[in-house]
């Protein structure tokens, strides 16, 4: 069981730095590329991952309650408001009501146009344009 040991966790070592440094962004690998360090951490079985979870990788943690992935996806974060905070947003939502009440009243007049037109029709009148 320890044989099996010896080699079973070098290897989990070896694979977990090699997805590391392959999930890390090219100008966050220090000292030297990332090719580099995945070359190193391939061909020097015990000390390279070693070597690369101690120095090869810029390691801060996330600041603003980011994930790591979200951390990594893009570096120019812009601090993001909820839509109730926002005041372009809110001053969009008092636009697109104001159009939709504008709107609203067009298609009422309309319908009640329709409607008159509609009575005269019955009535045996004739449609007044106006």
């Amino acid at each position: 069981m320890l044989r099996v040991l010896i080699y079973l966790v070098p290897l989990a070592l070896t694979i977990f730095a090699l997805i590391d440094c392959l999930n890390t962004p090219e100008d966050e690998a220090r000292h030297l590329p990332k090719i580099a360090w995945v070359f190193i951490i391939l061909l020097f079985w015990i000390v390279g991952p070693i070597v690369w979870l101690a120095t090869g990788k810029v390691r801060v943690p996330p600041t603003g309650g980011r994930t790591p992935s979200e951390w990594h996806r893009d570096h120019r974060f812009e601090q993001q408001t909820a839509p109730d905070d926002d005041p372009e947003f809110l001053q969009s939502l008092a636009k697109e009501n104001k159009r939709d009440e504008q709107l609203l009243k067009n298609w009422e007049a309309d319908l009640r146009r329709r409607e008159e037109e509609l009575r005269r029709k019955e009535k045996g009148e004739e449609p007044q344009d106006g």
